[in-house]
């Protein structure tokens, strides 16, 4: 099932519920970084929309709601820039890479980080490819 794209501010809550699910919508306003200041009101509210959208869950325990995510954190990083690439550049993932490194300024060690991944997904996909003439045969 394909869940809904989140707001920005959605998508804040969702990172924090992931990081310390179960929570109150009290433990998520009190996470909340100091640089992504919210009403108390605005965290209820973003966590009622992460669980209409399927991203959360919640029960009531005494007066108190308790949340739940049901997505990690990874799957919403995943679907967040999948939906990037989608709007931005047509689902084509080399402008967003090439923006990443030509306009943000990349270090020495993350480039050597860069090139080392790049190498590891080459011998993947030779190792694949291998694999599959292996079994035509």
């Amino acid at each position: 099932m394909e869940l809904p794209g989140l707001s920005k501010g959605e998508l804040v809550i969702a990172k924090l519920l992931c990081d310390r699910s179960p929570a109150t919508v009290r433990e998520i306003f009190e996470s909340l970084p100091e640089d992504q200041p919210m009403d108390f009101a605005t965290v209820q509210t973003y966590l009622r929309r992460l669980e209409t959208k399927g991203y959360a869950s919640s029960i009531l325990e005494s007066k108190t709601r308790i949340y739940s995510s049901k997505s990690q954190a990874s799957s919403i990083v995943k679907r967040t820039v999948d939906e990037l690439l989608s709007r931005l550049f047509g689902g084509s993932k080399m402008p967003l890479v090439r923006h990443l490194i030509e306009e943000r300024s990349i270090t020495s060690d993350e480039l050597q980080e860069l090139k080392e991944l790049v190498d590891q997904l080459a011998e993947q996909k030779k190792t694949t490819a291998k694999s599959k003439q292996a079994r035509k045969k």
